[in-house]
């Protein structure tokens, strides 16, 4: 009997540190689980899958959740309830990494409910778990008897000082121009996911082919823990899959008697129809050409289960191949277009009087609204999450209301897709944007879909671009996008551009490509094949480049730079520095000073622990007036300067002088001129100089070993101002002397 404690335990190197895998120890009654150590990362994935299928269904109902647990950061959640909640944005971002690439590698008819849990348990920062998960889940399948048609491996790549880095550390990281994430079979690459500063066709390339290379060690590694494992019994076979569709014959009886039909109906969709109009025709075709077999094949009804929805998908598989062979034999496209055609383009900005920056991007049907919205340092965003990165001042949010595609639905919150395509857009975006330094605001963007047929993502992109300059917001370069695809039969290809809806459900990749006049700023590649190669990758980059280079004239006909003010309803920011150790003086106790000059300035104040000071207020004069307050709170008695202090206190040894004015209740900065200071001349009292209330000037003289401040009067005056009032009194005393002495001769 084997020992519960028995297991498999194997290592590769992937970026010069060992990736583990270890199963058979936890997590026993899964279909298949895998434990990954990646230095000090520790991610336990699973994979789990029903018994019997979900009936009623015509899709693959897979399920991936990444699981963070801020345990595996040293950290405890924050908020009232202190565990882990919903999901946060990056974890889910992570299960749409992990979802893509093994989703097509999936039986075409299986509809077993199928789960992958990746729970990550230990983070070495040096190590992110993402990758890790990828290659657990990949791994976990693999050894289970869900019929997965894997395995994959997936890589992270760098560009690090002009050279590519296989999995990069954090000091890497910080340096790389480039983050891209590679994930394919031993064949063809299947998913690329990439956030790039500006870097060319090439070395996006160069990238993909290395990481791929990497990626093909990783699926001979995880296809030797598979033959290990079965040989300790702790992997199992693969199910079978039956084959859930018509019988051959009567299939291709159906396809051939449907081909004419449905090839008249296409043909008259191409000669301008638009989406709707072609969605209606196509689908009454459809409808008729059901109603007919059901007839013809009445015989065959009480055999058949669900006779009908299978004869649905005999036609629309041959509606599909009808498609394809336009594209791919013939050039032609659905709306009429060359494959290397955009859709016709029109912009607008400033399309909302009280947003702080609006964009209106219209390409054929998909049409995007972006406003951008400016706001207080303080604004931004607070990260609870594994990562080092603990807050960002920049957002992107993507919404797709059901009217945009003519639908009548419930609203509810944003999904994964919405989620993902925002955060696609975002990092296209945020290396043209300009540091916190030059332009101190945080910048919210929300792109609402508001017409959609494809490519709603990019047209977010090129929405946000028109919003960003329309706000004043100094970008280094304008951001375009577009999204590709591709048609593939055997060896002949077709790359298109610019996809509609039709042509990313008919075709075998989504290939969205966004960066600037300089190079590319985003990637994602989504495969719905086994996968392409990098001659294919060749071709579709470079007709992106070119795409978007057309996009971006369109755009800057319409805007083309930044505007130079921001909008009157966009609060100012006013950015000051302070001694750091001043910073309390500013809050005051428990807050109370700053709360007073918010009040009465209504201006939002962000502190940073530098003294770095941002004040947001959108009435100048409102902020300007925050800004003198603080200074006076702050401002400290320079030693060698001249002031016009007020007399507060008269004592036997000299006078007590405010020098800089009290606010707030808060008292002033105030400091004693001694008696010996008063004057150039012998002082014997202090009221023979001044009195309490009056107003003089002062020198200050620096501080006193108890940090006490010195004040000068006589210092402050000009020699002969102060000598002079003295030598007429000695002169007067000597008249009344003479005066005497005559009288007593």
């Amino acid at each position: 009997m084997q020992s519960d404690r028995e297991g498999l335990i194997k290592g590769v190197t992937v970026g010069g540190r060992e990736l583990v895998l270890e199963t058979g120890r936890v997590a026993k009654q899964a279909n298949g689980s895998v434990l990954v150590r990646y230095g000090d990362t520790v991610v336990l994935v699973t994979a789990t899958a029903s018994e019997e299928p979900r009936e009623g269904i015509d899709f693959f109902p897979l399920i991936v959740d990444y699981e963070e647990r801020l345990y595996s950061v040293g950290k405890i959640p924050g908020g009232f309830i202190k565990r882990e909640g919903r999901p946060s944005e990056q974890a889910i971002l992570t299960a749409r990494l992990i979802d893509r690439p093994i989703r097509p590698l999936f039986p075409k008819h299986y509809r077993n409910d199928v789960q992958v849990v990746a729970t990550v348990m230990s983070v070495d920062q040096d190590n992110p778990p993402d990758v890790a998960a990828m290659i657990g889940a990949s791994a976990a399948l693999h050894i289970s008897d869900i019929p997965f048609q894997g395995p994959i491996g997936a890589v992270e790549m760098g560009y690090v000082d002009n050279e590519l880095v296989v999995n990069p550390n954090v000091e890497q990281s910080e340096k790389s121009k480039l983050r891209l994430i590679v994930a394919g079979t031993r064949d063809a690459v299947m998913m690329v996911e990439a956030g790039a500063d500006e870097v060319s066709e090439e070395i996006i390339l160069d990238a993909i082919e290395k990481g791929h290379e990497e990626v093909k060690k990783l699926v001979e590694f995880i296809e030797e823990f598979r033959k290990e494992a079965l040989a300790k019994g702790l992997a199992k076979e693969k199910q079978e899959v039956p084959e859930d569709a018509l019988d051959e014959e009567l299939s291709a009886e159906i396809a051939q008697k449907c081909h004419e039909p449905l090839k008249a109906a296409i043909e008259e969709c191409m000669k301008g129809l638009k989406k709707k109009e072609r969605e209606k025709k196509l689908a009454q075709v459809k409808e008729q050409l059901v109603e007919q077999f059901l007839e013809e094949y009445a015989s065959l009804v009480e055999s058949i289960e669900d006779f009908d929805k299978k004869v649905a998908e005999v036609i629309a598989g041959e509606e599909k191949k009808i498609v394809r062979d336009f594209v791919i034999n013939h050039s032609k496209r659905l709306d009429g277009r060359a494959l290397d055609e955009i859709r016709p383009i029109w912009c607008e900005v400033g399309v909302l009087p009280r947003t702080h920056g609006s964009g209106l991007f219209t390409r054929g049907e998909t049409q995007v609204i972006t406003i951008a919205t400016l706001g207080a340092i303080s604004e931004e965003q607070i990260l609870d999450g594994l990562g080092l990165e603990e807050s960002k001042r920049y957002m992107h949010h993507y919404n797709f209301p059901p009217y945009s595609v003519g639908e009548a639905r419930p609203m509810r919150g944003p999904g994964r897709r919405e989620i993902g395509h925002g955060a696609l857009a975002e990092r296209a975006l945020e290396p043209m944007l300009p540091d916190e330094d030059e332009f101190p605001y945080t910048i919210r963007l929300v792109s609402e879909v508001v017409e959609s047929n494809g490519s709603t993502s990019m047209a977010s992109v090129c929405g946000s671009t028109l919003a960003l300059m329309d706000a004043g917001v100094p970008i280094k370069e304008p951001v375009a996008g577009v999204a590709m695809g591709l048609m593939k039969e055997e060896d002949k290809i077709a790359v298109l551009t610019d996809i509609q809806g039709a042509e990313d459900a008919l075709g075998d990749m989504d290939f969205k490509v966004a960066g600037t006049k300089n190079g590319i700023t985003a990637l994602q590649m989504d495969i719905k094949i086994a996968g392409i190669d990098m001659p294919i990758f060749r071709q579709a980059l470079e007709q992106a480049r070119k795409g978007r280079m057309y996009i971006l004239s369109k755009m800057l006909e319409t805007i083309s730079e930044p505007r130079q003010e921001l909008s009157p309803y966009a609060p100012s920011i006013i950015r000051m520095q302070i001694d750091p150790d001043k910073i309390r003086d500013v809050i005051g106790p428990g807050g109370k000073t700053i709360k007073k000059i918010i009040d009465e300035t209504d201006v939002k104040v962000d502190i940073e622990d530098d003294g770095r000071v941002f004040i947001a207020a959108v009435d100048k004069e409102a902020g300007n007036r925050a800004k003198e307050i603080i200074k006076l709170l702050t401002q400290e008695v320079e030693p060698g300067k001249i002031y016009l202090g007020k007399v507060t206190k008269i004592t036997d040894f000299g006078a007590f002088v405010e020098v800089l004015p009290g606010i707030f209740g808060m008292p002033g900065k105030e400091g004693m001129v001694h008696i010996s200071q008063l004057s150039h001349e012998r002082v014997n009292r202090v009221e023979d100089v001044v009195k309490e209330g009056d107003t003089i000037t002062v020198k200050a003289l620096g501080y006193d070993h108890l940090g006490r401040l010195k004040l000068s009067r006589k210092e402050a005056l000009p020699d002969h101002e102060e000598r002079k009032p003295q030598r007429e009194g000695r002169d007067h005393r000597r008249r009344n002397n003479k005066n005497r002495n005559f009288k007593r001769d």
